[in-house]
């Protein structure tokens, strides 16, 4: 059974910590709760909990369908005058997710017993993000529940059709690529070797790329591959650690910011993610300095991110945001100069959500043609290295044919 590690609120106020034994972490609250302690953490500890966290990430990101799902239900059920523990209640019991229905659960008798509905979302951040709990909280406080809950289900619904968008447009390329490897493995490792050792046997000599190909081949299917393959994992793992340094993901953003194909669509991206989630939450009721704070936990890129905390900390000293954006080398002095026009005319989340939507339009415009040129291009790549071992397999037959003849 697992054991979590818990940080908590005792009677009087008091902070107390230790590990519980429990089913899910769903139970562990629930058994804490009963001793009169309201947990504000809760870690699973042990050997397995690591491996777990990265199933559950996983898992996690298969819910997010049933958590537009849940969004879309709470704000009708709230916008029709329903009380909001009696909503969460329907929504627990109708939840085919396990995890996000004991979420769901958790959430509601912490709400029955009068703490906060936005506490009780915070610790779930594997389903409910920074912008998510943000935007509820303004809800909770000014009494527009519902209405926050339709604003989050809209601005995940159009997040998901530009993530649906990307993603349809990789299915035929990425199932090309993998079909022609397959048929690259086939040949390299079955075909080449087999005609090689018939041909050798006969005494005649190999063409050079023939020979080259049955090396790729021996490589392939020896103990070799392994060392390839640990050398290659283990530089990836290597890249990896350094990229989730500050240093490697500035360096990493600002590589791909400078691609000269990508780089502009990737920079339209961010600023147009940027746009639509300041917009959001600036139309919620959530003040500048506190969007920003928000925005810049979620906005995906580094140098976004020091960007939008200079502009916080300028929003704070009275200044404008405009100047840090312009500087910070991702928006465009045009972007900038219309972010700077809608702050001085009061209008700035009107001009955000234009910019937004006509980024989008523009990116998915560039994605359409990036898709229709990328298909015949792989097309001819791996259709020229299928040519050339296709070549080598029949170049040292046609010789003993010509000889023989």
């Amino acid at each position: 059974m697992p054991r979590y590690h818990y940080t908590a609120i005792a009677a009087g106020g008091k902070k107390a910590r230790g590990t519980i034994t429990a089913e899910s972490a769903y139970a562990a609250r629930k058994q804490l709760r009963v001793r009169s302690v309201h947990p504000t953490s809760l870690t699973e500890v042990g050997s397995a909990a690591q491996g777990k966290a990265a199933l559950l990430s996983i898992l996690s990101k298969r819910s997010k369908t049933q958590i537009v799902d849940f969004t879309k239900q709470m704000a009708m059920l709230l916008n029709s005058g329903i009380k909001l523990t009696e909503s969460l209640s329907v929504l627990s019991l109708q939840c085919t997710d396990v995890r996000l229905k004991n979420a769901i659960t958790d959430i509601h008798e912490r709400v029955v017993t009068g703490e906060s509905f936005t506490d009780g979302l915070k610790d779930y951040g594997d389903f409910f993000d920074v912008v998510y709990v943000s935007m509820i909280r303004v809800g909770e406080v000014t009494g527009s529940l519902g209405q926050s809950f339709a604003t989050i289900a809209n601005f995940m619904e159009k997040r998901r059709r530009v993530e649906s968008k990307v993603i349809t447009a990789m299915i035929y390329p990425v199932i090309l690529v993998l079909f022609c490897l397959v048929a690259i493995l086939i040949l390299t490792t079955k075909v080449i070797p087999k005609i090689g050792e018939q041909i050798v046997r006969t005494g005649a000599q190999l063409p050079w790329i023939t020979r080259q190909l049955m090396n790729v081949g021996h490589i392939m299917t020896s103990g070799w591959l392994l060392v390839v393959i640990a050398g290659v994992v283990g530089f990836a793992w290597a890249v990896k650690r350094f990229l989730s340094t500050q240093r490697g993901a500035y360096l990493r953003d600002r590589f791909l910011l400078s691609l000269p194909l990508f780089g502009p669509l990737i920079r339209q991206r961010v600023v147009a993610r940027f746009a639509s989630t300041l917009s959001t939450l600036l139309s919620s009721g959530l003040p500048m300095a506190e969007s920003l704070r928000v925005v810049a936990e979620v906005t995906g890129n580094s140098l976004m991110r020091k960007a939008v905390r200079q502009a916080r900390e300028r929003i704070l000293a009275g200044a404008d945001i405009a100047t840090p954006l312009r500087d910070s080398g991702v928006i465009d002095p045009a972007t900038a100069h219309m972010v700077g026009v809608g702050e001085k005319s009061g209008e700035l989340e009107t001009m955000l959500k234009s910019i937004s939507e006509n980024l989008e339009a523009s990116t998915d415009a560039v994605i359409d043609r990036l898709s229709a040129a990328l298909e015949p291009l792989i097309i001819i790549v791996m259709a020229t290295i299928v040519g050339i071992i296709a070549y080598a397999t029949i170049l040292p037959i046609l010789k003993i044919s010509a000889v023989e003849f």
